[in-house]
């Protein structure tokens, strides 16, 4: 096992050792870093046409962002991780701001008949994908981001405590909070525009 593999206080170790300018110790920081990252950064940018391989290049982002701020890095109580996800996020959203952006190019007319779905069964899947959105904006950032690092990401209770600075038991307790909340919101009548 390698020392970045170790847990929340080898990565806060390694970033310590990286900030002194122990090079071992930054390379160290940045395969763990990277690792972490990935995994995030592809939950993140999975539904956005265009962006299937934007996963490898924020990550990458993310580690030349984190290898800069190194310098400035001082540990102030809170988890390595929380610093990194913080970098992450940003440079997740800047993709994803881009992605609205892009123009998405039209087929040709096929000289095929296509099975696929149609017309009708893809406005219902965007709906549904428009209305799980529109349920998850009406809860606060921080239960948000807990539910994307839960539930998109896949990360355990501990990962994701130490990500945002909480207890397993706290996030166990918030993401619970954070389902019902969703329950109470998918089972009330959706309004229409005003």
């Amino acid at each position: 096992m390698s020392p970045a593999e170790g847990g929340p206080a080898d990565l806060q170790r390694l970033a310590a050792q990286a900030v002194a300018g122990e090079r071992p110790a930054m390379e160290a920081l940045l395969g763990a870093v990277h690792r972490m990252v990935h995994r995030y950064c592809r939950a993140r940018l999975a539904r956005f046409s265009g962006t299937e391989h934007a996963a490898d290049d924020v990550a990458q982002e993310v580690c030349i962002a984190v290898l800069s701020a190194l310098p400035r890095y001082r540990d102030e109580g809170k988890p390595f991780e929380a610093f990194v996800y913080s970098i992450a996020a940003r440079k997740v959203a800047d993709v994803q701001r881009a992605a609205y952006r892009i123009a998405q190019p039209q087929a040709e007319i096929p000289d095929v008949i296509d099975l696929a779905d149609g017309p009708e069964d893809l406005a219902v899947r965007s709906s549904d994908a428009r209305r799980a959105k529109d349920l998850l904006d009406q809860l606060p950032a921080s239960l948000r981001e807990l539910l994307v690092l839960r539930v998109a990401v896949g990360l355990s209770a501990e990962e994701t405590g130490r990500a945002l600075g909480m207890t397993p038991g706290a996030i166990r307790v918030a993401q619970h909070r954070a389902m019902q909340r969703l329950r109470t919101l998918a089972e009330s009548p959706v309004r229409g525009p005003g």
